[in-house]
């Protein structure tokens, strides 16, 4: 019987698949590896190509301005300043003046101890009354001497008098102008002896000698000032209205630079701040410091608010040339100029057909931009680097050699 076949005792025989449906089965996993496999390769090929396109670094001609310049630091210092010292020795007896005080031309600013010369005033004015004195008696003298002469010399003629006589007269006359003379003389002496001391009298009390600021003070109050061995200086007054820049130019610089032309500075307190000025000197005689040949350039500048101190650190921009609102290109994307035209350089711009070659002509630069007078448009990208592919960039990020696997993960 079929049951007896099939079950023997207490094991189950299942039947074997059929031979044909085995043989699907291999081929479905077959086709299912070969589809596995061509994707890979397909992601893998994608991923190797992508890598190999090379990239470019580029930067756009865009409008803007430039300027050329040099660059130097400097002091300021006022253009116009005076100090005013004692002409004369004596003790400061007052200072009318304080620091940052104005004072216009001829103010009161201090005074000495007129004490001594007012004496001396006083004595030379007794001792030239006392000529004076003398003068006048010798002058009625002399009238005397000239009548007794005239008698003489009429009592001669009627020879009732000696010639000795009449020489003597004549003698005494001539004695008596002389002594009139040398009075006279010791007058104009006297007075001019008088004269100087009314001057240091003067002195004593010390006017400024222009308008201005006071911007320092040396001497004090009750100081004893010694004008013999040097002029002391009680104090400085500046006019701030105007001030000028000292600014130290290099030797390799200085030869661009010419009288007239503009520059501008800013200082540290406020970099934010331009004053525009010209150069008004550049003086001859250099300094050496630290062994750099530096020459002074001098720029004078109004100061109207009185921002601008005496000895603030200035950093000075002299304007060489300047253009507004023309194409500008990195100088970075300049290559090496030509041999017969220093001002043109070949540039490699970006195109929809991959990276050209043009040639450039440029005119003003600075650090960073210069400016293009022919070859390139606004708008134009050139290349500022050397290509690159994805891979190497990768492996610069990475910070090693490893490379890709078959999904793109780093090995």
């Amino acid at each position: 019987m079929p049951d007896e076949m099939l079950i023997d005792a207490d094991v189950i025989v299942v039947p074997s698949p059929p031979p044909r449906r085995r043989a699907r089965r291999r081929l479905l996993w077959a086709g299912l590896a070969v589809v596995l496999v061509a994707a890979v390769g397909a992601f893998a090929y994608r991923q190797v190509a992508v890598d190999a396109a090379p990239t470019f670094k580029t930067a756009a001609v865009a409008t803007g301005d430039i300027e050329k310049s040099v660059t130097a630091l400097g002091a300021l210092q006022p253009k116009d300043y005076v100090d005013v010292g004692a002409q004369v020795s004596g003790q400061l007896k007052k200072v009318h003046v304080d620091i940052g005080d104005r004072v216009q031309k001829g103010d009161l600013l201090a005074e000495i101890d007129p004490t001594v010369f007012e004496t001396r005033t006083r004595t030379d004015r007794a001792n030239l009354e006392n000529l004076r004195a003398q003068h006048n008696e010798q002058e009625a003298n002399l009238v005397l001497a000239r009548q007794q002469l005239q008698r003489n010399q009429n009592l001669f003629k009627a020879k009732i008098v000696s010639q000795d006589t009449l020489q003597t007269s004549d003698a005494q006359l001539a004695a008596g102008e002389a002594k009139a003379d040398s009075l006279k003389a010791q007058i104009d002496g006297a007075q001019a002896t008088l004269d100087g001391d009314i001057a240091n009298l003067g002195y004593t009390k010390i006017y400024a000698p222009m308008g201005g600021t006071i911007v320092s003070q040396t001497a004090l109050e009750g100081q004893t000032l010694n004008a013999n061995q040097s002029a002391p200086v009680i104090v400085r007054v500046a006019d701030l209205d105007t001030m000028t820049v000292w600014a130290q130019v290099a030797e390799a610089d200085v030869v661009k630079l010419t009288p007239g032309m503009p520059a501008y500075f800013s200082t540290l307190g406020l970099p934010e701040r331009r004053w525009q000025g010209t150069v008004q000197q550049i003086q001859p005689t250099p300094q050496t410091v630290n062994d750099v040949v530096l020459y002074n350039v001098l720029i004078d500048v109004k100061n109207d608010d009185h921002v601008l101190m005496t000895s603030m650190t200035a950093q000075v921009f002299f304007v060489l040339g300047e253009a507004k609102g023309v194409p500008l290109v990195p100088v970075t994307a300049l290559g090496q100029p030509r041999a017969d035209a220093a001002d043109e350089y070949e540039v490699r711009v970006l195109t929809s057909e991959g990276p050209r070659r043009r040639s450039v002509k440029v005119g003003l630069a600075d650090r960073t931009s210069a400016q293009v007078l022919s070859g390139l448009a606004v708008g134009d990208q050139v290349i500022v680097g050397a290509p690159t592919s994805s891979d190497s960039a990768g492996r610069s990020q990475s910070g090693g050699g490893r490379s890709r696997g078959l999904f793109g993960f780093r090995l």
